[in-house]
């Protein structure tokens, strides 16, 4: 169950700004949650607007079908953005679409329940699965996984500078016990890690990069963004929220390279009216201010970019 969770939607005034939603409009929340954003968007829709969401989880989908299940502007999906376009055909939708939302990451309710495994702050189960009926667990893997596999995990992932060391450490652990809780890989982490910045845990970038590792995260990014802007109608605003650079990244450089258009050689002398750009920036990177760090601390890493379909 997730009533004795309270979950406060990031940026909540600026992706409402940024989506401008249309009382007849077709939108698609790609990380329903606890439906935060989603209740916001259908308070804006008429009767003819629709909003689809998306979500690995079943607590969400639950969720989702509990508060708008009687909604017939409503639909929810139990699955990944990375099925977008799937979701967008089946309904016909293709260049439809007026407004996307991805929230990246994970929810406060998934940190906050301890039997999830996301959280080295609450001891539980280390599963860290999304979706707990699709692919190993955290603990199945780190069961199973090379030292070098873990280290490269750990690195890619969590830009852990000392991932080698820890891996090495989970790998002596595991040969004395199973590693089956949150609690235990987080001391193992701490114990391997020679310094950490004051105030932050050493095993925050070792959970993040098992974390993304096991629901895989930015392969589902990757492979959403390209299919985000086949959905879009021309005018249709694309908004991502991520909550570290690896994510960050690769939206930014999906939203700068369409924006920019065909990819020519450098050499070649091609007016920019050729160069067949099919997104505009709406702006710079929207970052949470003062009010909404002091009422929710988790905000502080959250970065929202937006982007327009071009005709």
């Amino acid at each position: 169950m997730t009533s004795g969770y309270t979950h406060r939607p990031v940026l909540f005034d600026e992706v409402l700004q940024a989506l401008d939603v249309r009382p007849d409009g077709i939108y698609i929340d790609g990380t329903f949650g606890r439906g935060g954003h989603a209740g916001a968007i259908l308070e804006r829709l008429g009767p003819q607007g629709r909003l689809l969401g998306l979500d690995k989880d079943p607590q969400a989908v639950a969720e989702a079908q509990h508060r708008f299940g009687g909604d017939e502007r409503f639909e929810i999906e139990r699955g990944s953005f990375a099925q977008l376009g799937v979701q967008v055909a089946k309904r016909g939708w293709q260049g439809k679409v007026n407004g996307i939302l991805l929230d990246l990451g994970v929810s406060s309710p998934q940190l906050d329940d301890a039997a999830r495994g996301f959280s080295f702050r609450h001891d539980g189960a280390l599963d860290m699965r999304m979706d707990p009926d699709e692919g190993q667990s955290a603990a199945q893997w780190l069961a199973q996984a090379s030292e070098g596999e873990i280290a490269d995990v750990l690195h890619h992932y969590g830009e852990e500078r000392y991932a080698r060391r820890i891996a090495r450490a989970i790998v002596a652990a595991r040969a004395e016990a199973p590693i089956t809780g949150t609690a235990r890989l987080a001391e193992i982490i701490r114990l391997a890690h020679p310094r950490w910045e004051p105030g932050r845990d050493p095993a925050t970038k070792s959970f993040q990069a098992i974390r993304i590792h096991i629901n895989r995260e930015l392969d589902d990014l990757q492979a959403c963004l390209p299919q985000a802007l086949e959905a879009l109608a021309p005018g249709g605003r694309l908004a991502v929220i991520s909550f570290h650079s690896l994510e960050d990244r690769r939206v930014k450089r999906f939203f700068r390279d369409e924006a920019k258009g065909d990819n020519f050689p450098p050499d070649l002398p091609v007016p920019q009216s050729a160069l067949n750009p099919r997104l505009r920036l709406l702006g710079k990177a929207i970052r949470a201010g003062e009010a909404e760090l002091a009422e929710n601390p988790r905000a502080r890493s959250a970065v929202l970019r937006v982007a327009e379909r071009l005709a």
